[in-house]
């Protein structure tokens, strides 16, 4: 938490976002290889002094600028499709949890077990302790076990929301109406912080979002004790 408090920003805690992350290296190393050699190419042209008064056409170069560029797309377009697959993949979820956005806070519901629904909302500035992380904590946190397979289900009751954890690879659209869903899978216990990213009214930024990841057998405890 101390390097995310300095850096602004948490650490990958789920296959999802490690994958994505994999993949943005893979395309910025063909983009950094793709632009040196145009580079390099464009610097030859504008530095020799090298001409061919009688050129008219070459069909080896031009069959090769073709088909080169359409095989580096390919080495882009077959990873990227692999993880649109896995993000909209939902495998035998152990716990589903269903979201609902509001103005300007979120409600959730634990599908698997009945009575068990609460609203979060933001901490005031007011109510803050040393403990807790301003206009980023709410009174009731999400509380999932790691090493489980996660579905939510997501939703809204006014505007447009959208329901978004950066460090667990999460991003998805709160439409009134209609129910959209994914799922996650998180590595290790921890606190993970996202927040509303789409803008949806004046207090667009104090719609917070706080999981709470704990090992399963607490988690039993924890629902246990509710029910």
């Amino acid at each position: 938490m101390a390097t995310w408090s300095n850096l602004g920003i948490q650490d990958r805690n789920s296959p999802i976002i490690e994958q994505l992350n994999f993949f943005h290296d893979h395309s910025l190393l063909i983009l950094i290889l793709v632009t040196t050699l145009v580079g390099y190419l464009m610097g030859a042209l504008f530095f020799n002094k090298l001409n061919n008064r009688y050129l008219l056409h070459g069909q080896t170069i031009e069959v090769i600028w073709t088909i080169l560029p359409a095989i580096i797309l390919l080495f882009i377009a077959f990873p990227s499709l692999r993880i649109l697959y896995l993000l909209d993949e939902v495998n035998n979820p152990t716990i589903s949890l269903k979201s609902i956005g509001h103005q300007w806070y979120w409600s959730y519901e634990y599908s698997d077990f009945s009575g068990i629904e609460f609203d979060s909302y933001i901490i005031p500035q007011n109510e803050i302790n040393l403990d807790t992380f301003r206009l980023l904590d709410v009174d009731n946190r999400i509380i999932l076990p790691i090493n489980n397979q996660i579905r939510i289900l997501i939703t809204a009751t006014d505007v447009l929301h959208s329901w978004t954890v950066p460090s667990l690879g999460v991003k998805v659209d709160a439409n009134p109406g209609r129910l959209n869903q994914t799922n996650f899978f998180i590595n290790r216990p921890g606190l993970y912080f996202g927040q509303c990213s789409e803008i949806c009214g004046a207090n667009h930024r104090f719609i917070p979002i706080v999981i709470e990841s704990i090992p399963t057998n607490h988690f039993i405890k924890w629902i246990s004790n509710i029910i």
